[in-house]
């Protein structure tokens, strides 16, 4: 078979598996069709051949082999395991050497070799078909994610580059009538030939932006609101991991074992609109530039952020807003000399752009993609645009991120429908609810561009002011808020753990695989101090399992209390002061517990019991029903429904909620019996303030599995969203 009938046969496969459905087998998921693995039936396999051999048989290859020597890592690539190699030939690192005055591979130093051999080598086998967005999921063992995009070379192959400029080789024929080509398959791993070498950024993102011409205006203001320090800092020198053990434990039937963290990095993430954007707005809002952009800068700030802070008159001039306690326009941080102030508004307009956690692509942004079902990770997709909720660097405010389908020929433009060209692309702030209003938001720029990511950041352009106006806050803010907790703390998604591991396959029930490399992935545990805003006895272990499918969990993780708990965390920041309602979403099971839940030191109701149903007698009893025959009640039904659990301080699942279920289907949550939402207060919060919710274990221990108990999602839900009450009426189930 030719390179190209090989190439060919491979995508006609993929096309059709992704075209299959999927089932499962007794407990766990047995995926019959496709998985995130890569299909190997097509793939040129050199039986025998480890990547160590396939490098030193190789001699076009016999650089990048001294460079992989020279860093020690021959015997990890002779062993089994799942890696792939994105290898440039000896051309491509003699260009490399050229251009920095080297003669030869022996001019490199240890440190050098070392980087070289890890930033080409990833944990994991990743063919051409499997880069299907912006980043592989997966880091390489410099723990550095590499930029995906494909392309079409010279003689019209689709081929994919790697950070903007390697460009993994369609095929070769060299002098020796050898042939080399992208897909090669050795026993432990994939190779990649690549045309040039790859190279990362040691910068820190303060640096990279300073060095991006087309952003000047925002690194000025950057600059001089002080806000470039706080983007600073990387990794926490003090954290060892090593200084702590495995920790075996038991969740509801399965035995496991959870590892800390391996690093403890603070990141953050940029949305960054480019100086033309700026120079547009400038106009749009008769904004002054002649005594410079830093101040029209200013200017524009405060149009926007004296509807939030100031005196409650919005970006047009139109007074909108009444609930301002103080107003921070009257005092002297407000002014464009003291732009370092807390209150100034340039420094707070600078400050929303950051995330508190690092995302190296777009595809990281919401929640995974699963080949099996092709939308976020849980989200019905027909019901509900995907959407995440991340804490900013401005006090007490939060971005909101949603993914839309969208067609390709129509970019930055609303389309709703879905069709073969339909592409993810996500927006900042956007808010749809036709015909009452439609907040576009900021459209994320999704290109590829390896300058943008750093060693403790990232950043994307966007479109649009990306803003924390009265009707971001009012308007696009003024719903349901759901996170799952793996969102929660910034230091999940920062040092590399949320949604890792094979979530198609579960373990050994009762034997964990507890060896350094666990084939399925790893579970966390989190030491005291290591996560911001969460602090806990030391009779506690607070765990997140690592995802999975068809655990009755929301995004497929789950996180579990363990011991004589006694835990306090920070609530995210709501965007508004007013009444509020908190709740729990998770999943009852027999082996789990009961604890008491506290708001700001303050006991609320009676302990939660995470062994009743909603079909126990506390609360639907017989009455609890199908998602099927929940879809056949009329409204005035669900709504009565609602109503009645409301009052027990409960709420079914969201409708839009599932795990894959049972013979390929969805397993929605708002049919089970086991997964629902419980209230955990409702109470007034003020949006300036830090709040606290606080789980004390209240089990008598007799569960058997130590107090276990289960955090799934976290949802706060304004006034305006559950607070209905006429006849008939109910909050949307989604």
């Amino acid at each position: 078979m030719t390179v190209m009938n090989n190439i060919k046969a491979l995508a006609a496969k993929a096309l059709m598996l992704l075209a299959l459905p999927f089932g499962v087998v007794g407990g766990g998921l047995l995926v019959t069709s496709c998985s995130d693995e890569p299909d190997t039936d097509h793939f040129y396999t050199f039986t025998g051949e480890m990547l160590s051999d396939y490098l030193a048989n190789r001699p076009q290859y016999s650089d990048f082999y001294y460079v992989v020597r020279q860093a020690k890592m021959l015997d990890l690539l002779s062993t089994y395991g799942s890696y792939t190699c994105f290898l440039p030939s000896n051309d491509a690192m003699q260009e490399f050497l050229k251009e920095r005055g080297l003669k030869s591979v022996e001019d490199l130093s240890f440190e050098d070799c070392d980087t070289i051999a890890r930033t080409h080598l990833v944990a994991n086998m990743y063919s051409t078909f499997d880069m299907t967005q912006d980043v592989l999921s997966t880091a390489n063992m410099l723990g550095r994610y590499l930029a995906t995009e494909q392309s079409v070379d010279a003689d019209s192959n689709a081929v994919v580059m790697l950070e903007g400029n390697a460009r993994i080789i369609f095929s070769k024929l060299l002098d020796d009538g050898q042939e080399v080509h992208q897909n090669d398959s050795v026993e432990n791993g994939i190779v990649q030939p690549i045309d040039k070498v790859i190279e990362k950024s040691n910068s820190f993102v303060a640096d990279i932006l300073r060095n991006d011409p087309s952003i000047s205006i925002f690194y000025e203001a950057l600059v001089k609101t002080g806000v470039r320090e706080q983007i600073l800092p990387f990794i926490d020198p003090d954290y060892d991991n090593k200084a702590y053990p495995k920790y075996y434990y038991k969740s509801h039937v399965w035995k496991e074992v959870a590892w800390v963290p391996d690093t403890k990095k603070y990141g953050f993430t940029g949305f960054i609109e480019t100086d033309s954007v700026f120079l547009a707005k400038f106009q749009e809002f008769n904004i002054d530039t002649s005594q410079g952009n830093l101040k029209a800068l200013y200017d524009l700030a405060v149009k926007f952020y004296n509807g939030v802070y100031g005196d409650g008159t919005d970006e047009y001039g139109v007074h909108r807003n009444d609930d301002i306690v103080e107003d921070d326009s009257k005092k002297p941080g407000w002014g464009f000399d003291h732009l370092t102030d807390s209150i100034n508004p340039l420094r707070r307009f600078i400050q929303y752009h950051f995330m508190t956690r690092y995302v190296p692509g777009t595809a990281d942004l919401t929640a995974l993609i699963p080949k099996v079902t092709k939308e976020a990770f849980g989200f019905d997709s027909k019901k509900v645009n995907p959407c995440e909720w991340y804490q900013t660097l401005l006090p007490h405010t939060m971005l909101k991120i949603e993914q839309l389908t969208m067609n390709k020929d129509e970019q930055g433009n609303d389309c709703r429908g879905i069709d073969a060209d339909c592409i993810q692309r996500h927006f900042v702030n956007r808010r749809y609810a036709a015909p009452e209003y439609n907040y576009r938001g900021a459209l994320v720029d999704n290109t590829v561009d390896k300058t943008h990511d750093a060693l403790n950041g990232h950043y994307f352009y966007v479109d649009d002011l990306v803003v924390f106006s009265y009707d971001v806050q009012n308007v696009v803010q003024n719903m349901r808020i759901r996170m799952d907790f793996s969102t929660v703390w910034p230091e999940v998604m920062t040092n590399d753990m949320r949604l890792k591991g094979n979530y198609l396959v579960d373990d050994a029930q009762d034997h964990p695989d507890d060896s350094n490399t666990p084939v399925n992935g790893r579970n966390f545990y989190f030491p005291l101090g290591y996560l911001d805003g969460v602090t806990f006895n030391p009779n506690c272990h607070l765990v997140m399992r690592r995802p999975h499918c068809n655990f009755w969990s929301w995004q497929g993780d789950e996180w579990n209390l363990f011991g004589d708990y006694d835990m306090t965390f920070r609530i995210p920041p709501v965007p508004y002061t007013g009444e509020w309602q908190l709740r729990l979403g998770f999943c009852a099971i027999p082996t789990r517990g009961v604890m008491q839940v506290y708001y700001d030191g303050k006991p609320q109701g009676i302990p939660l019991d995470m062994t009743k149903e909603l079909n126990s007698t506390i609360y639907l009893g017989d009455e609890m029903c199908s998602y099927d025959d929940y879809l056949k009640k009329t409204d005035e039904e669900k709504a009565e429904e609602q109503k009645l659990l409301k009052n027990l301080g409960a709420y079914r699942a969201g409708r839009s909620t599932y795990h894959f279920g049972s013979g390929g289907g969805k397993g929605y949550f708002l049919g089970d019996n086991g997964t629902y939402r419980k209230i955990l207060c409702q109470t007034r919060i003020d949006a300036t303030q830090d709040h606290y919710i606080r789980f004390r274990v209240a089990s008598d221990g007799k569960q058997g599995n130590d107090n276990e108990f289960m955090l799934d999602y976290f949802e706060m839900v304004p006034k305006s969203v559950y607070g209905v009450d006429q006849e008939g009426a109910m909050e949307d189930d989604l």
